[in-house]
């Protein structure tokens, strides 16, 4: 099914429902626009992420907001993507507004990591991707206290079966369903945490987040898994990188000064 068909399924036409807000700019699939609409909705408070996975930073959740003036920190295991970030962010980190960590994350040096990048206490987002332990970090993860956050859930599980991979500290996707964890797991954790389940985006990938005392009547209830989960639809991300213009351009595309988010 192609996105306009399925944007226009009666499910979606709640104007509180944040799937119909997706669009890509430098996302994987739909996730900077849904990013965008949610802080629309909540405000920002200090304009600073944190991205866990950051890949080679032309393709990420925090990219957009990188090229629109916000700052932050992005780590990533790869060494060659970590490197290429060097060159393809290289204005945003002249501009001592990206951190760049090399380093792959574990519940032990999460905090420390984001820590000793520059990274404290409150910020608007933090988006977590490692394909695998992500379960495991986010549960010790305490440096920082994001307003919003994007979680990658395992579509596989679907609700309400609650699906935790067993930590691995040797783990590597091997491109099938063994990674992360459901997203009643992740809205069980998260839910703990202070925070509600507010949606997810239409490829199945991201989950979003935002703190139980931001979230208000701005968003579609009641905060679970059974009402905002989607099924794997991986098949649309193709969809969108052929819809959302020309591909980006490595350190041009993240001159970023913009003020629309």
């Amino acid at each position: 099914m192609e996105l306009s068909q399925l944007r226009s399924d009666p499910r979606y036409d709640s104007p509180k429902r944040l799937a119909r807000f997706g669009w890509r700019v430098f996302s994987q699939g739909d996730e900077d626009g849904i990013i965008h609409e949610i802080f629309n909705r909540i405000g920002t408070a200090n304009r600073r992420f944190l991205e866990i996975g950051a890949g080679d930073g032309l393709e990420n959740n925090t990219a957009y907001l990188l090229a629109s003036g916000w700052s932050g920190t992005w780590i990533e295991a790869d060494p060659a993507r970590a490197a290429a970030i060097l060159t393809n962010a290289r204005t945003a980190i002249a501009e001592d507004r990206l951190a760049v960590v090399g380093a792959a994350v574990t519940p032990e040096n999460a905090d420390e990591l984001v820590r000793d990048s520059g990274l404290g206490g409150e910020i608007d987002l933090l988006s977590l991707d490692i394909d695998g332990n992500d379960y495991h970090v986010l549960r010790r993860l305490e440096a920082v206290r994001p307003r919003a956050a994007v979680l990658e859930y395992n579509a596989a599980y679907r609700p309400p079966l609650r699906w935790i991979m067993r930590y691995d500290p040797a783990h590597r996707w091997d491109g099938t369903i063994h990674f992360g964890a459901s997203l009643s797991a992740l809205e069980d954790l998260m839910r703990e945490r202070g925070y509600v389940l507010v949606g997810c985006g239409l490829t199945g990938a991201n989950a979003f987040f935002v703190r139980a005392d931001l979230a208000g009547e701005a968003f579609e209830e009641p905060f679970d898994a059974e009402t905002h989960f989607e099924p794997p639809r991986y098949h649309l991300i193709d969809e969108l990188r052929r819809t959302s213009g020309h591909a980006p351009r490595a350190g041009a595309a993240l001159l970023g000064a913009a003020d629309d988010l």
